[in-house]
């Protein structure tokens, strides 16, 4: 009996996703990444358990996460061995996600890479749109 075609596939691993948000990271407009500086784009399973508390949210509610210092409140505190910017994408959130509706994996990435960096600097969701269009 002949293997199945699609028996050999396997769910996208974190390094699939890594490489996806780098891609689609690599397409959005230069000015955009420009103003996005050292943001460090971060891939997991789940969300950290701390988070999940605090976002009263369950392992599967959030795709992304912005966490850092956005541009408008830059400055408004003092330096004091702040860590970097950075942009956490849930490979089981997208996985899901992504099973439930007909966007490509490449665009679901896109899509939440775009409204976490934008909440960096503090856009509105007709902007991020605007982003993802020109990043197309």
């Amino acid at each position: 009996m002949a293997e199945h075609r699609l028996s050999g596939l396997a769910a996208p691993s974190l390094t699939d996703i890594e490489d996806l948000a780098a891609l689609a990271f690599e397409g959005l407009p230069e000015d955009f990444r420009a103003l996005c500086g050292h943001v460090v784009i971060k891939v997991t399973e789940f969300p950290a358990e701390d988070v999940l508390r605090e976002m009263d949210a369950g392992p599967f509610d959030l795709l992304g996460l912005f966490q850092g210092v956005g541009l408008a409140q830059d400055g408004a505190t003092p330096e004091t061995g702040r860590l970097p910017n950075m942009v956490f994408l849930y490979r089981r959130a997208i996985l899901d996600y992504w099973a439930e509706h007909e966007d490509s994996l490449g665009a679901v990435v896109t899509h939440v890479l775009v409204h976490e960096i934008g909440h960096h600097f503090g856009l509105s969701d007709d902007d991020m749109y605007g982003i993802e269009d020109r990043a197309g």
